[in-house]
């Protein structure tokens, strides 16, 4: 996929540099990449969403399917009920 990458220690030279001591500018660093991170492995990829459409494909198939045998079901036994009831 493609993205923006998050370099640690640039950021950490960044923030020490600006006044931070080593500890501090690696701990928000660290914090910054994890969320990067996460914020990375939410995100649906252009297959994700392809799969998803085939699956709404396939979902809306069935139903109409289901509805028809429903419908051809129903014309069935009205029909029965005409001749035979």
């Amino acid at each position: 996929m493609n993205g923006t990458t998050f370099d640690a220690l640039t950021a950490t030279r960044t923030l020490r540099d600006a006044g931070l001591d080593e500890r501090q500018a690696e701990a928000v660093a660290g914090v910054v990449r994890h969320a990067v991170g996460a914020d990375r492995d939410t995100l649906a990829t252009k297959t994700d969403i392809a799969d998803l459409r085939a699956d709404l494909a396939t979902l809306r198939a069935d139903v109409y399917r289901a509805l028809w045998i429903q419908g051809a079901g129903l014309v069935a036994v009205m029909a029965a009920f005409k001749f035979f009831g």
